[in-house]
This record gives structure tokens, sequence and C-alpha cells, in this order.
């Protein structure tokens, strides 16, 4: 592989690393203090919406680029052996980093295709003078508790990443 691919392959690779999961830090840690402190169940509601507008494409774009460029990083390494080869630590590291991206990936989709669209119709309930605002805080607790584990799980990844890359 060309030197140059992968020089841009690893600033990719970090770039969108740092953008997933300093979102994913500004949600976790941030924003819940921001929340408790100074807005009403409602008005957090509709920030969370306007935040997730803005973020889950560029999360999403970076999702995809990870994956992309993490596989070229793979496949240059002198380590790699072949898919489920795994005879290092190195391939191990990796494995288990891919478990983890893979619930987290799984965890993302659950935000975005049934927490959001949720939270969505309590929005438009509340428009209506229809919602229950206990609905609303269950929705948004959910949605913390999913990002801080997803928070949680993109640190474990890191971990793996330098165990990895120590091997």
């Amino acid at each position: 592989m060309p030197f140059w691919v992968l020089v841009i392959a690893y600033w990719l690779h970090m770039a969108a690393t740092v953008t997933w999961i300093g979102g994913l830090f500004f949600q976790a840690v941030v924003l819940p203090s921001a929340f408790s402190r100074n807005l009403g169940i409602n008005q957090q509601a509709k920030l969370m919406e306007s935040i997730r507008k803005r973020f889950e494409p560029i999360a999403w774009l970076s999702l995809f680029i990870l994956v992309g460029t993490g596989l070229t990083q793979m496949t240059a390494n002198p380590q790699y052996e072949g898919l489920l080869s795994i005879s290092n630590r190195w391939a191990s590291a990796i494995l288990i980093k891919h478990i983890a991206i893979a619930f987290m990936v799984i965890i993302a989709g659950a935000q975005t295709w049934v927490i959001q669209p949720r939270l969505n119709r309590h929005l438009i309930r509340l428009a209506q003078s229809k919602a229950n605002s206990d609905e609303i805080k269950r929705t948004l607790i959910r949605q913390k508790v999913l990002t801080r584990v997803n928070l949680i799980l993109a640190l474990i990844v890191l971990a793996l990443t330098a165990i990895a890359r120590s091997s």
C-alpha cells in the first residue's frame, strides 16, 4: 500500500475518532449538568432534538470513515494474518475492539431509529398540548443512559487500540 494512502487513512481515522468520541463526551458529560440546572423537561427535549439534528449526520459520517480507514489500516498492519486469524495479542485486541464497535453501532442505531423518533412524537404531542412530561423524561433518561454506555464503550475501544498499537 502506498505510504500516502496510509497517512491519509490514519489522519482521517483520528479526525473521525475525535469527532465521534468528542460528541459522545459532550452529550454524556457536559449536557446533563446544563440540563438539570437550567432547563425544564420540555426544553430539554427540544434541545436534544436540535442537537441530534446537527450531530447525528456527523456521527454517522464519522462511523463510515472509521470503518473504511480502519480496514485500510488493519490490512496494512504486518501483524494482520487474515480475517478471524487470532494468533497474537494485536489480533485479539482488534477482534475485541471490533466487537465493542459493533455494540456502539447497535446503540447508535437504537438512538437514531427508536429513541429519537419517540422523542419527536413527544415533541409533536407537546405542541398539541397532549404530551406527558413523564414520557418525555423517561425517553430522555434512556437517551442519556445509551449515550453514557456508548461513551464507556468508546473508551474501551481506545484502550484496546492502545493495546494493539503496543503489541
